[in-house]
């Protein structure tokens, strides 16, 4: 995603209002690779300007990714979440905590069915699944007594 600056000057470019509240999401889109919602940037957002709206938040996401400058990523974990990175990449997702994380395969990025059945493939996303680095190292800390609780009630 390009910079908050180069964001407001294609804003303006395209005659598209930019108001503080567009200015802001900018700034918390910069960069971000928490992959957020719109309902978390929200919370962020209204705690540094109080009265900005969930529809500017949904209306401004919508027109960044009608721009190509945002990914929507929706992996079955609840709601869209937003990518700022818009290179070719795939995810991770922590069954635990519901984080997601860009992940990079080392693989070619073309990828094609064998058996099509006339399907038109326009793009290709992995996600992958499993425990993040702290939840993996969470559960390797817990105490022996309730590990065993964890063993004898599955």
């Amino acid at each position: 995603m390009r910079s908050p600056t180069e964001l407001a000057q294609v804003f303006r470019d395209k005659q598209l209002k930019l108001k503080p509240q567009r200015q802001l999401l900018f700034s918390r889109l910069h960069q971000n690779k928490s992959h957020p919602t719109a309902e978390s940037l929200y919370e962020i957002a209204s705690k540094q300007m109080p009265g900005i709206s969930l529809r500017t938040i949904y209306q401004t996401l919508g027109e960044l990714a009608e721009m190509g400058e945002l990914q929507l990523v929706d992996v079955g974990i609840g709601a869209t979440r937003f990518d700022p990175n818009t290179g070719d990449h795939h995810h991770f997702v922590c069954e635990s905590c519901r984080a997601m994380h860009d992940v990079d395969i080392l693989t070619s990025p073309k990828m094609s069915l064998r058996r099509g059945g006339g399907f038109a493939v326009n793009e290709v996303g992995v996600v992958f699944c499993g425990r993040c680095n702290r939840c993996n190292h969470k559960q390797q800390v817990r105490s022996p007594e309730s590990q065993a609780k964890d063993k004898a009630s599955n």
